[in-house]
C-alpha cells in the first residue's frame, strides 16, 4: 500500500516557503469613520479601538497605516446633519469630501475609497429614498447616489464603492462618472451584500440604525448562495471594478464561488460585528488576539479574497511585518 506522505512537521523557513495561502499587509483595506471640524477623536464604544476622526486627526491616524504597511483606506461619513433623502451625502464640504481632500494632500500615493450609500444620511436610517406607503424607491435613489459618487470623485477619491443594494447603481454611477470625466475613478461594488446581523456596532458608529422596518427588502437573504454569483455578474457586466462580500466570514463559501467564476479582484469584508466579537473574546482572554486574527484573515483570503476589509487593518499589517 502507497504510504502517505509526511507532513513537514520542523523547519519553520521551509513551511513558510510551502504555504499554500499568504497575507500582506497590502491586501489589507483600513475603514475609517471622519466627523467634521478639527481635533475630534471620539471613542466608538461598540468598536473598541476604533474612533470617530475630524480630517486634521484622520491624516495622522492614516500616517500610522500606511506606516504599518497599509496602502489603502475607506471612509464613512457622519455627518453634522440628516434629511429624509440623504443630500448631506453629496454636499461638497461633508465630512467624507473633506477627509479626502485631506488624506490626498498629506499621502498622496495613498489608495483612498468612499462609501457611496445614503444611510448615514437619511433620518430614517434607511439606504435610499422612502415613498408614501414605507418602501424604499429604488430609481430616484439612484440619482443621488450618483451625485454622491461625483462629489467624492472631485474631491480626489480613487475609488468610490456603492454600498446600497440598489438595482442598476453600479451603471449609473460608472455612466455619471464618465460623462463627468472621472473615467479613471474605480467602482468596488457591494456586490453581494447580505441583511446580516453582524452590522450592529457599525450603526452605532455612524447612527445608522433604520427607525422602522429592516434592510431585507434591498439587502440579500442571508439564505442565498447562488444570488450572490447572479448579483455579481450584474455588476461586473456594469463596470465593478472590484466585487465585494459582505461580511466575510459567514460567508466563505461565496467568496469562494465568485473567485472562481470572476476574472475581477474579490473584497471581503471582515465587518464590525466580526470586530466586536474578537474584541470581547480577548478582553475575556478567551483568545489569543493575533493568532486568531491572523487565522481569520487568512481564511478569507484562502478561500479567494484578494482584499479584506477590516478594522485590525493597522495591527495586523504590524504582526505580518514581525
Amino acid at each position: 500500500m502507497r504510504q502517505r506522505p509526511r507532513r513537514l512537521r520542523r523547519g519553520a523557513p521551509l513551511r513558510e516557503a510551502v504555504a499554500e495561502t499568504r497575507l500582506h499587509p497590502g491586501q489589507l483595506i483600513y475603514p475609517m469613520f471622519v466627523v467634521s471640524g478639527s481635533g475630534r477623536r471620539e471613542p466608538i464604544e461598540a468598536l473598541p479601538g476604533q474612533f470617530r476622526w475630524s480630517p486634521d486627526l484622520l491624516i495622522e491616524r492614516a500616517g500610522e497605516a500606511w506606516s504599518a504597511g497599509v496602502r489603502t483606506i475607506l471612509l464613512f461619513g457622519m455627518p453634522d446633519r440628516k434629511d429624509p433623502e440623504g443630500r448631506e451625502a453629496a454636499n461638497p464640504s461633508g465630512p467624507v469630501q473633506e477627509g479626502v481632500r485631506a488624506l490626498k494632500q498629506a499621502w498622496p500615493e495613498l489608495v483612498v475609497v468612499t462609501d457611496v450609500c445614503l444611510c448615514a444620511y437619511t433620518t430614517h436610517g434607511h439606504c435610499g429614498v422612502v415613498g408614501d406607503e414605507g418602501q424604499i424607491l429604488n430609481d430616484p435613489t439612484l440619482e443621488l447616489l450618483a451625485q454622491a459618487a461625483l462629489s467624492q470623485a472631485r474631491a480626489g477619491a480613487d475609488l468610490v464603492a456603492p454600498s446600497d443594494m440598489m438595482d442598476g447603481r453600479v451603471r449609473v454611477l460608472r455612466q455619471a462618472l464618465d460623462e463627468a470625466g472621472y473615467t479613471e475613478t474605480g467602482i468596488m461594488a457591494y456586490s453581494a451584500k447580505y441583511a446580516s446581523a453582524f452590522y450592529g456596532p457599525f450603526r452605532e458608529a455612524v447612527d445608522s440604525a433604520p427607525q422602522f422596518g429592516d434592510r431585507k427588502s434591498y439587502q440579500m437573504d442571508p439564505r442565498n448562495r447562488r444570488e450572490a454569483l447572479r448579483e455579481a455578474l450584474l455588476d461586473a457586466e456594469e463596470g465593478a471594478d472590484i466585487i465585494m462580500v459582505k461580511p466575510a466570514l459567514a460567508y466563505l463559501d461565496v467568496i469562494s464561488d465568485l473567485r472562481s467564476a470572476l476574472d475581477r479582484p474579490i473584497a471581503a469584508y471582515s465587518v464590525s460585528g466580526e470586530y466586536a466579537m474578537i474584541k470581547a473574546a480577548v478582553a475575556r482572554g478567551w483568545l489569543e488576539e493575533k493568532a486568531v486574527v491572523l487565522e481569520t484573515l487568512i481564511g478569507m483570503v484562502r478561500a479567494g479574497a484578494d482584499l479584506v476589509l477590516t478594522y485590525h487593518a493597522c495591527e495586523a499589517a504590524g504582526w505580518l511585518q514581525e
